[in-house]
């Protein structure tokens, strides 16, 4: 008698086709078995058509359970059925081995390397071909000992190597403990085994990564470091090395961690790319390159630590950029062809603004010189109006052109800048990224002037700008200027811009008005995005301890947390935190804020709290009302000789929530004190920056005609 057995990993649609495979099977005098891993309520079949057996009908035993842990589909029907002692002897008497559906094919063949013998079929058209063979009297061909030994030796291999990665597996997991890697003895065991000559790359930088994660999650960055160097220098795939560090390095950046190996990982990747370079693979070069600053000025390192080291240290921060090959081709200078013309006397001075994100200073010179005779405008925001076009921009596609001097990237944007520097007498590129991609193009006699936001410097793109091919740049203060110059080799060459400073400061002429004597106590946050919202609320609440009638105006577009785990969890806590107060009353949160000036008169003291600029406009614009000015020194720059108190009068700064709240207690003491010190505060803002003094700086730096004062 001829034995089938069916493996039917999923219940079948339909009972019919199945029914009826077995009834031809009957009528031939062929005896089936039928093995099905789901629950036989699901099937509906006359007992004497096949014998039934349920994988899923017994209770897994202690030795199935640990066979089972973490296998899933397919390789589940084969472990739940081999440890069927049922089936183990089913298989064993199989001339016909069918496997029903997908999820039973790596079943049967297992179960074929066991009853080499038999048939394996996937389907009953095939299994009623090979039942018909079998009867026909067909010879099948011959396996020799050989075949028979490759195949048992084949399953034991495979159970030895299944069993030596099970136990290896539990034994990372015991071994990477948490207070296992927290020992001496247990950093020592890793640090060596990721070390260990002849062990392939694959196998190395799998457990090199898995032990790094470990150790940092186990609060050791020291020991991870060391495992992670340890493993690198026993890789000689110079490619293997970085994306080892790359990997653990943007794996710590995600959970909002500055990796102890960044310096390593940057270092690592632009050895490749200065490979690549020296192989004229200019693209593969640039990719790696742009691996490298993508770590190298990550947020999380620049904006969401207490200080930055590029603003601390920028020559040692910087260095691995500096002294690769890769770092010193994207400094080469290009240079202009001409000097920029004088302006033109007999027409109409032609202003391009170019930028990527409408703000300071380039919706304040596009609000000051649109509409003048003597002026036309042509404004280009690159984020709207270009769309898709070559300015959407890729830092690997504009470091593949730097690298190599030209790319089709570059021809599509000269293709398209041309026409307006050609156009323009003088174009003003605000924000780094468009400042970056014009100085892509040769400008021809067109002036340029960059303007740079402070929060940019700590950014790739001043990194990737040519400036010798810029005329001016222009920071909001002089020491911001002079950390640009420590930041940017190229502002120290022969072919380098001139350098000025302009107060990035609006018209606060609107502001003078009337203030609610209730104000007094009330305290002002405008801008939330760009804001450290936390600190004014450690302020507030500081404040109403000593007196409850203090509360906190927030005013601005609602709080957007960008990627990243760290400012994620921060977002979360500061909002759950400003909504406790708002049901206390503590604190009023306002989205949209349409009339500045008309909010600032019920505002008494304004917080400046910036986390990303120096210069934030709103405690000018507070400060300009008659509201007491408290500015939080600027975290990047706290720890450096640069800082807040070089842009505004000692007295409005506090380093610390402390120090506001004493400032604030001593200002609103008395009516007539909070008042004198606003008028006093509205006295310095307008004599420094109102009057319309940075838009007559402009003026002068744009060698534009002064605007007819009576107009």
């Amino acid at each position: 008698m001829i034995n089938v057995l069916i493996v039917a990993g999923t219940a079948p649609r339909q009972d019919s086709v199945l029914a009826d495979a077995l009834e031809r099977f009957r009528r031939e005098g062929v005896r089936v078995r039928l093995i099905v891993d789901f629950d036989l309520s699901r099937i509906s079949l006359d007992p004497a058509l096949a014998e039934l057996r349920g994988l899923r009908e017994t209770e897994p035993d202690d030795r199935l359970r640990r066979a089972m842990g973490g296998i899933e589909g397919s390789r589940a029907v084969w472990v739940r059925a081999w440890h069927d002692r049922v089936v183990r002897q089913w298989v064993h008497e199989a001339d016909v081995l069918v496997s029903m559906d997908m999820m039973a094919v790596y079943a049967v063949w297992e179960m074929g390397h066991r009853r080499p013998d038999a048939d394996a079929c996937h389907g009953v058209g095939p299994a009623a071909r090979a039942v018909q063979a079998r009867l026909a009297g067909v010879p099948r061909p011959k396996r020799g000992l050989r075949d028979t030994v490759a195949t048992r030796t084949g399953i034991v291999v495979r159970g030895t190597r299944r069993n030596a990665t099970s136990r290896a597996r539990r034994a990372m997991r015991i071994g990477m403990a948490p207070a296992v890697m927290r020992s001496g003895a247990g950093a020592w065991f890793w640090r060596t085994a990721v070390a260990a000559p002849a062990l392939p790359d694959r196998i190395r930088t799998a457990v090199a990564y898995r032990v790094h994660q470990r150790t940092v999650e186990a609060d050791r960055p020291q020991q991870a470091a060391a495992a992670s160097a340890a493993a690198a220098a026993r890789l000689e795939d110079p490619r293997a090395r970085a994306t080892l560090l790359n990997r653990e390095a943007s794996w710590e950046l995600a959970i909002g961690h500055v990796p102890v190996c960044l310096r390593e990982a940057v270092a690592a990747e632009l050895a490749v790319a200065d490979e690549m370079l020296r192989k004229k693979s200019t693209l593969k070069a640039a990719h790696a390159a742009h691996r490298a600053m993508k770590l190298l000025f990550h947020r999380v390192v620049h904006f969401e630590q207490p200080t930055s080291p590029l603003a601390e240290n920028p020559a040692e921060f910087l260095a691995p950029l500096w002294d690769s090959a890769t770092g010193r081709a994207l400094a080469a200078a290009q240079g202009r062809a001409q000097a920029a013309a004088t302006p033109p006397t007999d027409r109409p001075l032609h202003l391009l603004i170019l930028t990527n994100g409408a703000g300071h200073p380039a919706g304040a010179l596009r609000q000051r010189y649109d509409g003048r005779p003597d002026v036309h405008v042509r404004y280009v925001d690159l984020g709207e109006d270009v769309g898709d076009g070559p300015f959407r921009t890729d830092p690997a596609a504009q470091l593949g052109h730097l690298l190599a001097g030209s790319s089709e990237y570059g021809n599509r944007v000269r293709e398209w800048l041309r026409p307006h520097l050609e156009w323009a007498d003088i174009a003003v590129a605000d924000r780094a990224e468009a400042a970056a991609a014009m100085t892509l193009v040769d400008p021809g006699d067109t002036r340029i002037v960059v303007c740079l936001p402070d929060f940019e410097l700590l950014g790739p793109w001043p990194q990737l700008t040519d400036f010798s091919r810029v005329d001016e740049l222009v920071l909001s203060s002089t020491d911001l200027l002079d950390l640009a110059t420590t930041m940017l080799p190229r502002l120290r060459a022969d072919q380098a811009p001139e350098l000025s400073v302009v107060g990035d400061a609006p018209d606060l002429r609107a502001h003078q008005r009337p203030k609610d004597p209730a104000a007094r106590y009330t305290l002002g946050l405008l801008g939330t995005n760009s804001v450290d919202a936390r600190w004014a609320v450690e302020v507030l609440r500081r404040l109403r301890a000593t007196d409850p009638r203090y509360r906190l105006f927030v005013g601005g577009d609602d709080l957007t947390p960008p990627p990243g785990a760290s400012v994620r969890r921060y977002h979360e806590e500061i909002l759950a935190e400003l909504a406790e107060l708002e049901r206390s009353g503590a604190v009023t949160r306002v989205e949209q804020v349409a009339d500045v000036p008309e909010a600032l008169t019920g505002i008494g003291v304004i917080l400046g709290s910036p986390v990303r600029e120096t210069f934030h406009h709103a405690h000018i614009e507070g400060a300009a009302s008659g509201a007491t000015p408290i500015l939080r020194n600027w975290p990047i720059l706290s720890g450096t000789a640069r800082g807040v108190r070089t842009l505004v009068p000692a007295e409005w700064v506090a380093d610390t929530p402390e120090q506001a709240v004493r400032r604030i207690l001593d200002l609103t003491a008395t009516e007539q004190s909070w008042r004198d010190n606003g008028a006093a505060a509205a006295a310095e803002a307008l004599a420094t920056w109102g009057g319309d003094a940075s838009g007559r700086q402009f003026d002068e730096l744009l060698r534009i005609p002064l605007a007819d004062p009576v107009g």
